[in-house]
C-alpha cells in the first residue's frame, strides 16, 4: 500500500466542509494552521506540494449572508468573487510563519482541454514548484458556470495532479475513504483500504455526498481516481477534519487508495506516444545522439520542418534518413519552427521578435 513517504510531489485537495465552518460561514483558522504545519513538514522532507482548495463560495456566502446550499448561479459567483480574496490571503498567512510563499492559479477544467492553455498552465506550475513555491489552486468561479454547478474540484484536482506530474493526489475528505455504501446511514457499509482496479460494479456503489457545503459526492471521487490512477498518480481518500490530517495520514489513519500501475513519466510518455502527430521534426545527428541522452530538442539541432502545427500539437521527430526517433508536443508552432530552425537558443528572441523558449520539443514533453 502507497504511502506519503513514497512520494516526491503531492496535490492535496480540501474540501469546502474542511475549510469553513458550517454553521457559521467562518474559516476554521486552526485546522489550516495544522494544516499548514504538515504542508511544512513535507516541503521540509523535500516534497512539492500543491494545494487545490474549495472554499471561496462558501467564505463568500458567509460574508455576504447568503443561503448555505443552493445558491442560483450568479449569486454563486458572487460569492466566488467576495470569497476567492479571503481564501488567497488564509493560506497566505498561515503558511507565511513557515518561510513558505503561496501562489495563486485560477484555472476551470476547460484549461486542461485547451492544448496551449494546458502547455500554459504546466509550464507555469512547474515554474512555480521548481521556485520551491507552494501553489493554490481553485476554479476560476467567478466566470465558470459548470465548475459550480457540478462543483467537481475532485476531478480539477485530478487534473492538476496529471498536469504537474505528480505521483500522489490526497483527497482530504468527510469520510475516510471509499465504503461500499454511505457509512453516515448503512452501519453494514464495508470499507475498501486499497483498491487495484475501477469496475462498473465499484462505480455503482458510489453515493453521494452527506456534506451541506461540499457539492462533490464520492461519484466525483472515483472519477477523479479514474484519472487520476491512469495518468501514473496513485490517490487517497481520507478523513480531513483533524487538526493534522496529512500527519494522521503519514502516521496510518484509515483511508482507501487507488493505486497506480505505471509512474507519472511513463503514463505521460504513453499518452504521447498514441496521439496522431500533425507534422515533423527532422534533426542532424548531433541532435539525435543528445536525444538518446534524454536531452530537449533545442532549435539548432532542427534542419527540416514538415506539417501545419500548432504549438501543443503532437509531432514526429525523425533523423536525416527519415527513421523516426520519437514523438513529441511542439513548443512553437509550424510557421515559427521554420523561421528558428538550426537557430541558437539565445537567438531566438532576436527571430521572433519576442522571448520564446530555449526548447522546440522539451524532454518532459517527449516519448521516445
Amino acid at each position: 500500500m502507497a504511502t506519503l513517504s513514497d512520494a516526491k510531489r503531492l496535490v492535496i485537495k480540501i474540501g469546502s466542509a474542511l475549510l469553513v465552518d458550517r454553521a457559521s460561514g467562518q474559516l476554521r483558522a486552526d485546522w489550516l494552521t495544522g494544516l499548514a504545519a504538515d504542508v511544512a513538514k513535507l516541503k521540509q522532507q523535500g516534497k512539492d506540494v500543491v494545494l487545490v482548495s474549495s472554499g471561496s463560495i462558501a467564505l463568500g456566502r458567509g460574508v455576504l449572508g447568503l443561503a448555505t446550499q443552493d445558491l442560483p448561479l450568479e449569486q454563486s459567483q458572487a460569492a466566488a468573487a467576495v470569497g476567492q480574496i479571503r481564501l488567497a490571503r488564509a493560506y497566505e498567512e498561515a503558511l507565511a510563519p513557515h518561510g513558505i510563499t503561496t501562489a495563486q492559479v485560477l484555472v476551470t477544467l476547460e484549461d486542461s482541454a485547451n492544448r496551449r492553455r494546458y502547455l500554459n498552465s504546466r509550464a507555469t506550475l512547474a515554474h512555480l514548484l521548481g521556485l520551491g513555491v507552494v501553489p493554490i489552486v481553485n476554479e476560476n468561479d467567478t466566470v465558470a458556470t459548470d465548475e459550480i454547478r457540478y462543483g467537481d474540484n475532485d476531478r480539477l484536482a485530478a487534473q492538476i495532479a496529471l498536469t504537474t506530474g505528480a505521483d500522489q493526489l490526497i483527497l482530504l475528505s468527510d469520510v475516510d475513504g471509499f465504503y461500499s455504501g454511505n457509512p453516515h446511514s448503512d452501519p453494514n457499509a464495508q470499507h475498501f483500504p486499497m483498491i487495484d482496479d475501477i469496475t462498473p460494479d465499484l462505480e455503482a456503489m458510489a453515493g453521494e455526498g452527506v456534506s451541506g457545503l461540499s457539492k462533490g459526492g464520492m461519484i466525483t471521487k472515483i472519477l477523479a481516481a479514474k484519472t487520476a490512477t491512469a495518468g501514473g498518480c496513485a490517490m487517497a481518500i481520507t478523513e480531513g477534519s483533524v487538526m493534522r490530517p496529512l500527519t494522521a495520514l503519514a502516521n496510518g489513519a484509515k483511508c482507501t487508495w487507488f493505486t497506480a500501475q505505471v509512474t507519472p513519466q511513463q503514463a505521460r510518455k504513453r499518452w504521447i506516444s498514441s496521439m496522431k502527430p500533425q507534422g515533423s521534426l527532422t534533426v542532424d545527428a548531433g541532435a539525435a545522439a543528445a536525444l538518446t541522452r534524454g536531452k530537449s530538442l533545442l532549435p539548432a539541432g532542427v534542419s527540416a520542418v514538415q506539417g501545419a502545427f500548432e504549438r501543443g500539437d503532437p509531432i514526429e521527430i525523425r533523423a536525416t534518413d527519415g527513421r523516426k526517433i520519437g514523438q513529441g508536443l511542439a513548443g512553437y508552432s509550424a510557421a515559427e519552427a521554420q523561421q528558428i530552425k538550426g537557430a541558437q537558443s539565445g537567438d531566438v528572441e532576436s527571430i521572433l521578435g519576442y522571448s520564446g523558449r530555449a526548447a522546440l520539443v522539451h524532454r518532459d514533453d517527449m516519448a521516445q
